[in-house]
């Protein structure tokens, strides 16, 4: 996009990786609002309310929005799964894409634009001892993720920051990159989500695939027969 085009772009970014985080930002004033629900454990609850207060208190129309940008974990199956839902379904509603992000890369553009440079680990809780972590190189300025078989997002032209490695999952205490700074991913401000994405457009990057990084597959299974019940 060029850069009058960016002025017109306007954004709702959800992610349900940690906590609910739900944000309007625009391409020409930034973020415009950020609503976020901290309870770890009921994404499903809030969400609906969340996406109407920050619709509301940005001033912002559906109608009016350029795509919904989506977190895509790291995170648990439960939760990661109704942010990314909510996504698809709001914009089927209003008709626009749905652009997919790394949860981790809104945590390090964070990092990136308040001055810290050098190598971040972000780290988040996989649950049952174990978590995901993600790692960073906070000055570099390259427009992909050195990583040839990881999700790419993250054109640098707005401060989003590259992907070493990762997203990974390790037990505590066998964490790689242990030079690295490192920060828990208690939580993933939308608002920082949907910036990612506004400079992946910017830039002309690549996206984050489509596919949600649950990196453990649901405890859930489909049967593989016909249960018998007995009376």
């Amino acid at each position: 996009m060029t850069d009058t085009t960016m002025r017109d772009v306007i954004v709702l970014a959800i992610d349900t990786s940690a906590a609910t985080s739900v944000a309007v930002v625009s391409g020409e004033r930034g973020i415009l609002s950020e609503a976020n629900g901290l309870d770890t454990m009921k994404h499903a609850e809030v969400i609906g309310r969340l996406i109407e207060q920050a619709l509301s208190e940005a001033g912002v129309r559906p109608a009016e929005l350029t795509a919904v940008v989506a977190g895509m974990g790291p995170g648990p199956f439960t939760g990661l799964r109704v942010g990314i839902a909510a996504a698809h379904a709001f914009a089927i509603g209003a008709g626009i894409d749905v652009l997919p992000v790394v949860s981790h890369d809104a945590i390090a553009f964070e990092r990136r634009s308040a001055g810290e440079r050098g190598e971040l680990l972000v780290v988040s809780d996989a649950r049952r001892k174990e978590v995901y972590w993600s790692l960073y190189d906070l000055g570099a300025t390259r427009l992909h993720t050195a990583v040839p078989d990881a999700p790419v997002s993250g054109a640098l032209g707005s401060g989003s920051a590259l992907r070493l490695d990762g997203p990974g999952l390790a037990k505590p205490d066998s964490l790689p990159h242990g030079a690295a700074a490192r920060v828990d991913a208690t939580h993933v401000s939308a608002g920082a989500l949907g910036s990612v994405a506004l400079g992946i457009l910017e830039a002309g990057g690549e996206f984050a695939t489509g596919q949600a990084l649950y990196l453990r597959s649901p405890d859930v299974t489909v049967s593989t027969g016909v249960k018998r019940v007995s009376q």
